[in-house]
């Protein structure tokens, strides 16, 4: 894999670097002191990995995050801990490391790189695995080898959980073998809304919005801080 570290201290960067050439499936191609360098390289240059600091001054490695259109993966290296939930809502992390990193721990975090699957790969996979289809306002899920049609203004929610999701509506819930992207390119942009890596709502369903989650039903569904400008953006506020 190529990688590029992003940290604004030269010690912590040698002491990636090191790690990294212990490690013969990666290649370090550059290091770089703060993220706006780093924006300039990969808006030429394509890599699989970038080991990434937090707290940079001026732009914090999740405000660096939020630059890219299309992330690699990213291993966060930080002395802070306590970012590591919000760390996770972010599909591109794949690991949360707490300085000093130890040899053992960083190999951990390498295979779980390597396990991942890249975005690219995800794009190429055959689309014969899709249990979705639409038709105009229906959504056909394909359950115990049946197709059953779902009215979709009367989904409210979408939940990930594993391998499968959760379909909720009005009148029934469904559980399907899928992914929440795979639904996600069937349901209609301007009635749907990914507030969490595991959450679509429909955005006329919202009851109430407080603080970092929202209302629907009888669910209380977290809001991403990524995804809560767009939320914000598609509300009728008065």
């Amino acid at each position: 894999m190529n990688c590029i570290i992003i940290d604004d201290e030269a010690t912590a960067r040698a002491i990636i670097g090191q790690l990294c050439s212990n490690v013969d499936s990666l290649a370090v191609l550059e290091e770089f002191p703060n993220a706006m360098q780093a924006i300039k390289y990969l808006n030429q240059n394509e890599i699989d990995l970038i080991f990434l600091d937090i707290h940079m001054p001026d732009f914090t490695g999740f405000d660096f995050i939020e630059t890219l259109k299309n992330p690699p993966k990213i291993i966060l290296t930080t002395s802070d801990p306590n970012f590591a939930i919000q760390a996770f809502e972010y599909d591109c992390i794949v690991d949360y490391l707490v300085k000093p990193i130890t040899p053992e721990r960083f190999k951990k975090a390498i295979q779980k790189a390597e396990a991942t699957p890249s975005k690219s790969l995800e794009a190429s996979q055959s689309t014969s695995e899709k249990v979705e289809s639409t038709s105009g306002n229906d959504l056909y899920v394909n359950i115990d080898r049946r197709l059953i049609k779902i009215d979709i203004p009367s989904i409210y929610l979408v939940e990930a959980k594993g391998d499968y999701i959760h379909v909720k509506t009005e009148d029934k819930n469904y559980t399907v073998h899928s992914t929440l992207k795979k639904i996600a390119d069937k349901l209609p942009d301007d009635l749907f809304l990914k507030v969490h890596r595991s959450y679509i709502i429909n955005v006329d369903k919202i009851i109430d919005i407080e603080d970092n989650s929202v209302l629907i039903k009888k669910d209380v569904i977290p809001v991403s801080r990524s995804n809560r400008p767009e939320l914000m953006k598609r509300l009728n506020l008065l």
